[in-house]
């Protein structure tokens, strides 16, 4: 059996910000990104190709995490659109109501959840595949084989092992290492300057990890345009690179309850979908998910 493992905040933003007219439910709240997840989970569900049985979803329900108690420029809920962030508990009730797992975030990240369960439910020999669905590049630290992939639903992409070393030059282990080096600005982590994509994958495909690469450019072994000056500039910021590879290495002791077999889709309750739907504004939806 295949394992899809879903990342609920990145489908939310998606949704609240695509090119699609507004929804509003009969109460007059704004519920268009909440809509639009549901609307993506439903496909996902009816996609014969993907062959959905076992599925949970993960969303960030505050946005910040531990991290920010580590380091204060780490990703907050500022400046999110009020619209969109009022809808985080709605979102959730709405995939329950679908009669699917969901993973509520607080004191650890969407991501971190989606980390944890690809590596445990990985390791069972019922599982052919965990297929994590979600572009978000932090993923690629868990990629193993053909075990364990990444699913681009937009752009009909599916990332493995073998992809990101054939793109990037090194494996999955060194992700936190290259976000370090190049930084996240979606996660608020500002990576060293200099480093650009191409230089931080060059110097890790001969150094895997930051303590493997020399502090004198001398000692290098590859040839990268301004060695020199990133050999220094990892030299004396080497603290803060470490830092920042631990705020880019996803958690693998999140605390989820379900075993395999919790995350089995048996169908929406009948009555508890009937009722979301039609406090949604969404009837239509009602005959697109399997009942029980």
């Amino acid at each position: 059996m295949r394992v899809h493992l879903v990342d609920g905040t990145w489908e939310l933003f998606r949704a609240h910000y695509a090119p699609r007219p507004p929804h509003t439910a009969p109460s007059g709240k704004d519920l268009k990104a909440t809509v639009g997840v549901v609307g993506s989970l439903l496909g996902l569900l009816a996609d014969q190709e993907e062959s959905v049985t076992h599925l949970a979803v993960a969303f960030d329900n505050p946005i910040r995490s531990f991290r920010n108690d580590l380091f204060a420029g780490y990703k907050t809920d500022a400046g999110i659109d009020p619209a969109l962030y009022a809808q985080f508990d709605d979102v959730e009730q709405a995939v329950a109501a679908l009669g699917l797992v969901v993973w509520s975030m607080k004191e650890f990240e969407c991501d971190d959840a989606l980390a944890t369960a690809a590596v445990r439910f990985a390791k069972d020999p019922r599982v052919t595949q965990v297929r994590v669905m979600t572009p978000d590049k932090d993923l690629g630290q868990v990629l193993s084989g053909e075990r364990v992939v990444q699913v681009d639903r937009m752009r009909k992409r599916v990332f493995t092992e073998a992809t990101l070393k054939g793109e990037r030059g090194f494996g999955p282990a060194s992700v936190p290492d290259f976000l370090a080096l190049v930084g996240d600005t979606a996660d608020g982590i500002p990576g060293l300057e200099g480093f650009g994509e191409k230089s931080a994958a060059a110097v890790l495909s001969t150094y895997p990890h930051l303590e493997d690469i020399p502090d004198d450019v001398a000692r290098w072994t590859l040839k990268v345009r301004g060695a020199e000056k990133l050999a220094a500039t990892l030299a004396s910021h080497r603290k803060e690179a470490l830092l920042y590879r631990t705020l880019a290495t996803l958690r693998l002791d999140v605390p989820l309850p379900e075993p395999l077999e919790g995350l089995e889709w048996k169908g929406a309750p009948r009555e508890t979908w009937a009722a979301w739907c039609a406090a949604a504004g969404v009837q239509k939806f009602i005959d697109r998910a399997r009942h029980r």
